[in-house]
This record gives C-alpha cells, structure tokens and sequence, in this order.
C-alpha cells in the first residue's frame, strides 16, 4: 500500500471512528514506552485464547471507539499529572484575568512554577487565514462552454490540480457546489463554501486552515489556470484567484514589550501554552497570565479527572444496546470507582445510577483547602492510577469486549505470540475500507 493510500485510509479512520480525532503532547511516547506496549502486546497475545470474532461495521466502530476513549481518559489522566507517576493530580494550572482577551494552560513541570511569573498580555491583532471570495454570478445557466477544465492550487510549497466538467444544463451554482465538495474532500489545508447574497446570487470562498504569513511570502495559497493541463478559464470566471482578505500575523504585547506570531495559539517561555480570543477593546487592557494556587489547582485536577472519567463511561454506554459486552466494561469500571467510594466521598464525588461521578461543588472546595494535601491527594491517586491501569488495558486489547466465539484455549505455558490477537480492529477496518 502507498503512502497516499494509507493517509487516506488514516482520516478514514479519524473522521468514522474515532470520537474527537484529537491527538495531544501526550500521544508522543519514548523509546522506552514504545517499547513497554510491544512487551505488553506479545504477553497479551501469549495467553489469548482462539477465537471467531465479530466482524460486523458496528463491532469495529465499537472496538475503535472504546479504544480512542480510553486513550483519551488516559490524556486526560496525563493532562493533570504530567508523565511522572509520582506527581499524580500535582499538574498546576493557569488562570487569565480576562479569557475574552486570552486563555492560558500550563505546560511545564512542577519544579518550573518559580520560573513561571505572571505577565500581561494586550491583543492588538488577532493572527487571520487567507481568504479568496469568488464572483457573486446568478444562479442561471453557466458561461463557460461544456467542457473539461482544471486549476491549479500552490499551498505549502505544493502545487495540486484540479480537473472537473461542466456539462450541457449546468448553472454556476451547481458548478460551485461540486468545486467546494471537491476542495474539501482533497485535504490540502483549504476549506470552500458557496456564499449567498441578498438577491440570489452564489459565490465560491476558499479559506486557508493555516493562519499567519509564512517568511517571504505574501500569500498562504494562489489559485491560477494559466498553466493548467485542461481548459483554462475558470479561474477568472469564478474569481477565486484573487485575495480579498489577506493572511495576518497576531499582533500582541507581552508585558509592554511588541511580539508577533503566526498562530492565535502559541507558548511562552515553554511553561505556557497561550490562546489568544479576541483584541483588547483600547489601549492598555490587558489579561493577567499567571499560575493558579495550589489549591485551586488540585480543585481543577479533580474536576477534569472526574470529566474524563464520566466521558469514557457516557461513551461506552452508547454502545449498549448493540454491543452487549459494553455493560461489562461499565461495570468494571463502576467497580474501580465503589473501591474508593469512601475516599470519594469525603470529597463530595458520588456515584449516579447511570455509572458517572458527581461532584459537590461546595464540599470539595472545603476538603481541598481545609484538609491536609496528602490527606487529598493520596486516595485519589489511588483511584486515579486504577483507572490509568484500566484506560491503558482498553487500549492495548479493545477486542476483549467485542462479541467472540471461544475456538481453542492455548497450552498454559507453551504458548506463542500470535501478533494479530490484540490488533484484530485495524485489519477488519482495512478489509472494509480497501
């Protein structure tokens, strides 16, 4: 399989499978812990048993999608206490004076709190995409004679072309409907939609997904068929090969101090990770950037951990009325959550009937800042590491809960390492797909 083959299959899968298609920093892996999932692969498929799996679209959408949400409770997991295991729920968190103005996360470790201070930031421009607004054109009958026409699209030091017929009873309306569906489908980093103004009439907007001027140049994608292989003409007919808006870097000040970036979202001093909303409304305001106390902190770390977990568990309930093993999962996971249900209890977190959490806003503000830290934190990390080890057991082996028919246990002992045990969803996804 080419490389273009497999990246069309990859947003295949993002776009029908996956939950949110989010990836994160935490999705990066060491040497080390790459190595980890391997180990823990083969030990998995030493011990599986034969079986005659369900191969069903709804069994692999059900085995991606509790995969993808265990990753993503597991994210969440990482989000609040880094990658070392001894700092469980220990992340700190930033604040903003005024979020209309910018947001801010913190993305250091622990020991960077003292090299983090607070600063200001006042927004003078926001960072903008390139836009191109065709010709507003009646939606009647179109101009250009029936034929086979192309474009060309230069973006990201890469230059694609388009080809597409315009056939007897066409309109320009349909014409560029089928343009932006072509656009769109390419994935070159463009976005298209057909605009519509007062009197009827229908324009083509491309938009860039990328925001900022790339150095040296003036422009983040050009449209032209002067060179094109098919009929020329359309280009200037459409009039998508002009900019009506021009890309922008964001223009902002940092503790009064002039800087400038190509994205609305940037990190500062590698401790923050910055998302600019919006201009400040005059000269001088500015949003506070800065490190939560410690107590809010924790607060925080609780109230997302608790999040995630009712996430993973609002997702596999989806699944039970198709996949009867996703109540089994539900339940050990319920099971993890009644271990600790004193400890969470103290802290205002209550199970439901549906299988979430629930938090008590009042009693764990009082918990966290009147009780001892530890006295907090130690049964939640409890907690919080079962759940880890849960997440990263979905992970590894999804087809444990899709529907399967028992064919041979393996010799205790004298098994082998069948590699495709574990990772049976991604060869049905393909044999679907292909």
């Amino acid at each position: 399989m080419n490389i273009t083959a497999l990246n069309t299959f990859y947003n295949h899968y993002l776009t029908t499978y996956a939950p949110n298609g989010i990836n994160s920093q935490y999705d990066t892996h060491k040497k080390s812990e790459l190595r980890g999932v391997y180990n823990s692969i083969v030990k998995l498929n030493k011990e599986a048993p034969l079986a005659i799996l369900d191969t069903s679209r709804a069994s692999q959408a059900f085995a991606v999608g509790i995969k993808e949400s265990a990753r993503a409770l597991h994210n969440t997991i990482a989000s609040v206490s880094g990658r070392d295991a001894e700092s469980l729920l220990e992340k700190k968190t930033a604040f903003s004076t005024n979020e209309d103005i910018a947001t801010a996360t913190f993305i250091g470790d622990a020991k960077d709190v003292d090299d983090a201070p607070a600063f200001s930031i006042e927004v003078r421009r926001l960072a903008a995409e390139q836009v191109n607004t065709g010709n507003y054109l009646p939606d009647g009958e179109i101009a250009l004679t029936p034929d086979t026409y192309s474009f060309d699209v230069g973006i990201n030091s890469l230059n694609y072309e388009f080809q597409f017929l315009i056939n007897e009873g066409d309109t320009n309306r349909s014409v560029q409907e089928r343009l932006a569906r072509l656009i769109n489908n390419a994935e070159i980093g463009l976005s298209a939609e057909v605009l519509e103004d007062d009197e009827g009439n229908s324009a083509l907007k491309l938009s860039s997904k990328a925001t900022g001027l790339p150095d040296g140049r003036d422009d983040i994608f050009h449209v032209s068929d002067t060179n094109t292989s098919k009929l020329s003409g359309a280009v200037d007919y459409l009039g998508i090969g002009e900019i009506t808006r021009p890309a922008a870097n964001a223009e902002f000040l940092i503790n009064g101090s002039e800087r400038t970036a190509s994205s609305n979202h940037f990190t500062v001093e590698q401790v923050y990770s910055v998302n600019l909303t919006g201009l400040s409304p005059s000269e001088g305001d500015t949003a506070e950037i800065g490190v939560k106390p410690d107590h809010e902190s924790l607060k925080e770390n609780i109230t997302k951990l608790i999040g995630g977990y009712n996430d993973f568990i609002r997702a596999t309930a989806a699944y039970l009325d198709s996949q009867p093993k996703s109540a089994r999962l539900m339940n050990e996971m319920a099971g993890i959550a009644s271990v600790y249900a004193n400890d969470l209890d103290t802290l205002g977190i209550y199970s439901e009937e549906n299988g979430e959490l629930s938090i008590d806003d009042e009693r764990l503000s009082y918990a966290v800042e009147h009780a001892d830290n530890e006295e907090v934190t130690e049964p939640l990390k409890d907690f919080t590491q079962a759940l880890m080890r849960k997440s990263s057991g979905v992970s590894l082996n999804p087809m444990n809960y899709v529907n399967k028919i028992i064919v041979a246990y393996k010799n205790p002992g004298h098994g082998y390492a069948s590699p495709y045990v574990t990772s049976a969803y991604s060869g049905m996804m393909f044999n679907s797909y292909c």
